[in-house]
């Protein structure tokens, strides 16, 4: 076995060690296909209150000008997919929200993952991406074979669904590359046909100034009145699209014990969410990614449901 074999090896074995659900990886080089995508969504404004997505064109499509000299994007998918879920008949949020804060648990396992490489292999420069920089989290793990981009926008693989979230650690290290896998969603509307809110404009397309998700995260306005009544009691991000996916009946919960919800979250009426003070707020989303959102944006989100 060559040196590129052996390394891809051992780090897709420590991936697994990590608990990651899977680990693919592709060449860093521009990404060719994205660009006339990603300048036709910003033109067309599906960004909305979301000027970030303008910044650093760039970098979202070239790797090499996050880490020079790259050669490689591993790509990491991580189970958050919850054992149990909220009472049926309360305000809701989404599931990666349950838990620890997301970003968090990931840069820790990145980190670990990094720190394995640097140790096994030599000296290997790189960084740790998590949503949290202008990468295209999505593309890189289906040009790497982890899965498929569905009707909406997410990421879905046969095996486990979509319930998950996507990572990469972009490193100046040659290794072998997977190759992209074949879309399964077939004649499947599920998705397009289920949002309340028509923010899945066509195939493959995502309006995010039109989805519940941006209204309740990252508007930082009033909540406009022309989509009264068509959140579902979604108070916190959505998962209609992917709750739907008939892909997502292979979903199986994590074994994360930092994704564990608050047992409070769970039990909490519609009238313990709408009562809900600042400290039980703090106490309940201590390290939750609902502090995004703050108590007054919360508060909002239920006062717009009611």
């Amino acid at each position: 076995m060559n040196s590129i074999s052996k390394h891809t090896q051992l780090i897709k074995s420590e991936a697994k060690r990590l608990g990651f659900l899977s680990c693919g990886i592709s060449k860093a080089e521009f990404l060719e296909e994205e660009a006339p995508r990603l300048t036709s969504w910003l033109q067309k404004n599906r960004h909305g209150e979301m000027t970030y997505m303008e910044n650093h064109f760039d970098k979202r499509l070239d790797p090499t000008l996050l880490v020079p000299d790259s050669k490689s994007v591993i790509s990491l998918l991580l189970n958050y997919y919850p054992e149990e879920i909220q009472n049926k008949d309360s305000y809701k949020i989404s599931k990666y929200a349950y838990g620890t804060d997301y970003h968090f648990v990931i840069k820790d396992k990145l980190k670990q993952l990094l720190n394995f490489i640097e140790k096994e292999i030599g000296e290997v420069h790189g960084r740790a991406f998590t949503d949290s920089a202008p990468v295209l989290d999505k593309a890189w793990a289906a040009k790497s074979g982890l899965g498929w981009i569905g009707k909406h926008s997410n990421l879905i693989t046969k095996q486990v669904g979509s319930f998950y979230f996507i990572a990469e650690l972009i490193i100046d290290l040659d290794l072998e590359y997977d190759t992209p896998i074949t879309d399964h969603c077939g004649s499947c509307t599920a998705c397009i046909d289920a949002c309340p809110t028509n923010a899945i404009v066509d195939p493959y397309v995502v309006d995010g100034s039109k989805c519940i998700s941006y209204f309740t995260i990252e508007l930082k306005n009033e909540i406009p009145n022309s989509v009264k009544g068509q959140f579902e009691d979604w108070m916190f991000g959505c998962d209609i699209c992917q709750d739907v996916c008939p892909w997502n009946r292979f979903s199986q919960s994590h074994k994360e014990p930092l994704f564990n919800p608050n047992p409070e979250l769970l039990s909490m009426s519609k009238k313990d969410w709408e009562e809900i003070t600042q400290e039980v707020f703090s106490s309940i989303f201590q390290k939750s990614a609902v502090k995004r959102t703050k108590f007054s944006g919360l508060r909002r989100n239920i006062d717009f449901l009611k």
